[in-house]
C-alpha cells in the first residue's frame, strides 16, 4: 500500500509541465505575475467541485470535538507547515483549547523552519509521532499531500483508520497515486504547477483554502461565532481588545467606552460580556448560561437586528 507504483509519479498532474508557463524565464516581471495570477484564479472553482467532500470533513471534525476528541493535520514540507499554521491560529481566533486542532509535520518542529525533505520517506515516523501526541480512536486525522504520494502521510492515514479513527485526505491531483481508504477524499485538481512540480504554489494555495474552510466552519458549527462576528476571540493584545469592544458595542448598543469596560469586567471574554449586558447578570451567571447553551450565543440573546 505504501510503495509508489513504478513510473507512475511522472503521470501526476502536479508533475506535468504547465503549457501556460512555458518559457516563463523569458518573460518580463509583469508578464510573470500575470501568468501566476491567472493560474491562481482557477483554484476557487476547483475547490467548488469538492465542497461535498469538504462538508463531510467538517462533519467529522465537529463530531470528534463534541465527543472529546481532536482534529489532527499531518503532512510533510509545505503541506505539513500549512497544517501547523492553521491549527495554531484556532486558539486565539476562537478562544478554543490548544489541543482541539493540532498539526504534525514530518521531521518535527525543526521542519517548520528548515526543509527536511527526507523525513517524508520514513512512514513509521508518522505512527510514532501520532502515538507521541496521544492520537486515539476518538480523533480525526486529516492527511495532507499535494502529490498524493507521500509515504509519511499515507502510512499515518492507514494506521489511524486501523485503530478506528476517522480520516480525510487532501490532495491536489484528480485521484491518489497510492491506494488508501479514508472517510472522505478531498481531491482538488489544481492542474500543472506554474513551475513544474513546485506544489508550494497552486497546491499550497488550494490547501490553505481548504484548511480554512474545515477549521472555520467547524468553529461556527460548535457555537464560536454569532452572525459573522468572532464572539469568542481571545483579547490578548490591543488590536483584539479593540475588536472585542466593538463587537460588544455592536451587539449591546453600549457606547464604545462602556463596552470596553464590560470586556475587562468579564475577564476579557467577549461572549460573557455580551450576556452580562443583555441579560443583566453577573460574570459567573453569564458563564453558566453559556455552558448551559453549549456555547451558542444566539440561543441566549436571540436575533439582534442586522445579525
Amino acid at each position: 500500500m505504501e510503495n509508489t507504483k513504478p513510473q507512475a509519479r511522472k503521470d501526476l498532474t502536479t508533475e506535468k509541465q504547465n503549457p501556460n508557463s512555458l518559457r516563463i524565464d523569458k518573460r518580463s516581471i509583469p508578464e510573470i505575475l500575470e501568468i501566476m495570477n491567472k493560474e491562481d484564479q482557477s483554484i476557487a472553482l476547483k475547490i467548488q467541485a469538492v465542497l461535498p467532500e469538504i462538508s463531510r470533513a467538517v462533519e467529522l471534525a465537529v463530531k470528534a470535538i463534541q465527543c472529546g476528541g481532536h482534529v489532527y493535520y499531518i503532512g510533510a514540507g509545505t503541506s505539513g507547515r500549512l497544517g501547523v499554521l492553521d491549527a495554531s491560529e484556532i486558539p486565539p481566533t476562537f478562544s478554543a483549547p490548544r489541543d482541539w486542532f493540532q498539526g504534525v509535520i514530518a521531521g518535527g518542529r525543526e521542519a517548520l523552519v528548515r526543509s527536511i525533505e527526507g523525513a517524508e520517506d520514513i512512514p513509521e515516523d508518522a505512527e510514532k509521532a501520532l502515538q507521541k501526541v496521544g492520537f486515539c480512536s476518538k480523533d480525526f486525522l486529516v492527511g495532507i499531500a499535494s502529490s498524493s504520494a507521500t509515504p509519511y502521510v499515507v502510512h499515518a492515514l492507514g494506521w489511524a483508520r486501523g485503530i478506528g479513527a476517522s480520516t480525510a485526505y487532501i490532495i491536489c491531483n484528480p485521484k491518489p497515486l497510492l491506494d488508501i481508504e479514508v472517510d472522505t477524499l478531498i481531491a482538488v485538481d489544481v492542474g500543472p504547477e506554474i513551475l513544474t512540480g513546485s506544489t508550494r504554489l497552486k497546491s499550497g494555495t488550494a490547501t490553505k483554502l481548504v484548511l480554512n474552510m474545515i477549521s472555520t466552519t467547524t468553529m461556527i458549527r460548535i457555537g464560536k461565532v454569532y452572525g459573522n462576528l468572532m464572539v469568542d476571540l481571545d483579547a490578548v493584545n490591543q488590536k483584539l481588545v479593540d475588536r472585542g469592544s466593538r463587537i460588544i458595542q455592536q451587539l449591546t448598543d453600549l457606547p464604545y467606552d462602556k463596552a470596553r469596560e464590560m470586556l475587562f469586567a468579564s475577564g476579557k471574554e467577549v461572549k460573557t460580556a455580551i450576556v452580562m449586558t443583555r441579560q443583566q447578570c453577573g460574570k459567573e451567571e453569564a458563564r453558566q448560561l453559556i455552558r448551559n447553551n453549549d456555547g451558542f450565543l444566539r440561543r441566549i440573546i436571540g436575533d439582534v437586528a442586522g445579525q
